[in-house]
């Protein structure tokens, strides 16, 4: 019975193949027209998809998995011409932004005019070339990339906004954080951890050399400072969840913090503590900056008397009551989502809880 059923699959595999081969190259659709935010209009040839077209024509919506539909990234309003929604799409999509139309740009394929609303931030979003500047070991797993821009030789950024890095000789771009004040408009800095079996982590920790030429897009992302609150701020990060929380005190520490702003950030031991020196030394210049950081496994050679448990348990014993608040989380999705339920324990508003999930 086994040998049968394999039978099967391979025969099925081929006759999918075949099925998308097919409709590559012997089915056309002719002129379509994608129209734009009701204004611009691009004029192509029917069959790729709407992430390819942007891309051609140099519109960048982000797509960290290369269209592959594992990210999730390039969501836009489709008003017309989209077709039904697939199900690798809806993994991504909650059931409220499906009513409107919201869709993968990487699996709507182009077969007739088509109608999309995408975010004005996204059409301002540039192709940036840059030359590596700096790299450098911060612990023994996440490097610190510091890259000069040569075209543009500037850029504007929100603090805590993140670019994708084009990965050399493919088509695939990953997504990181900048950890840089948007005021150093001509350098980005980011701040990267090697994933084991990473394309993209893997090439800058073992390839990327200094004066390497890299492609960068963007800027991107909602996940960045709101400067019109007056809220006390309450940061929680953990590894690169660094990067964009660095960007955003760097921003304030250039407005001379005028805000009050607690930082927690968890580690397993000492050695995954990173800009140390840098953070104390701006809890000194700013009485109303306090940086908390936390080890979850302490080694005995640590000699640690600070923070111990779970960075959202500290959190959790620090922060005091009180709805005047709002936070800044980045760091993998389960610290994001307990670290979300301990805020709103505190009083702080869900709609004023901002967060980056990696």
């Amino acid at each position: 019975m086994i040998l049968p059923l394999v039978i099967m699959n391979a025969i099925l595999l081929v006759i999918a193949i075949v099925l998308i081969i097919s409709e590559k190259y012997l089915v056309t659709y002719g002129e379509c027209k994608i129209t734009i935010n009701k204004e611009k209009i691009l004029a192509v040839q029917g069959g790729n998809t709407l992430l390819n077209y942007f891309a051609d024509n140099k519109i960048f919506v982000p797509s960290a998995c290369g269209g592959k539909a594992t990210c999730g990234y390039c969501k836009v309003e489709v008003l017309s011409g989209g077709g039904h929604i697939l199900p690798t799409e809806e993994v991504f999509i909650p059931r409220q932004d499906r009513i409107k139309g919201v869709r993968l740009a990487c699996q709507v394929k182009v077969k007739n005019d088509i109608d999309v609303l995408i975010s004005p931030d996204l059409l301002e979003a540039k192709e940036i070339k840059i030359t590596v500047f700096k790299i450098a070991d911060l612990t023994p797993d996440i490097k610190h990339v510091v890259l000069r821009l040569d075209d543009p030789p500037a850029i504007q950024f929100k603090p805590g906004q993140y670019v994708q890095f084009k990965i050399p000789e493919t088509d695939e771009f990953r997504a990181y954080s900048i950890a840089s004040s948007p005021l150093q408009r001509n350098i980005i800095e980011l701040v990267i951890r090697l994933v084991p079996g990473g394309l993209c982590s893997g090439y800058i920790h073992e390839v990327l050399d200094m004066y390497d030429h890299i492609t960068l897009t963007g800027p991107f992302g909602d996940f960045y400072l709101r400067e019109d609150s007056e809220r006390d701020i309450i940061c929680i990060g953990g590894g690169c969840g660094m990067a964009p929380i660095r960007s955003i005190l760097l921003y304030l520490k250039s407005k001379n913090m005028p805000r009050k702003v607690m930082y927690f950030f968890g580690a397993r031991s000492k050695r995954d503590l990173f800009f140390t020196e840098e953070l104390r030394e701006l809890e000194k210049q700013f009485p109303n900056f306090k940086y908390i950081p936390a080890l979850s496994e302490p080694k005995p050679q640590d000699n640690w008397d600070g923070e111990t448990g779970l960075i959202t348990q500290v959190v959790e014993r620090m922060v005091p009551e009180g709805p005047n608040q709002e936070g800044y989380l980045c760091g993998p999705p389960p610290m994001i989502d307990a670290s979300i339920k301990v805020l709103t324990k505190k009083g702080v508003h869900e709609m004023y809880i901002y967060y980056d999930k990696f």
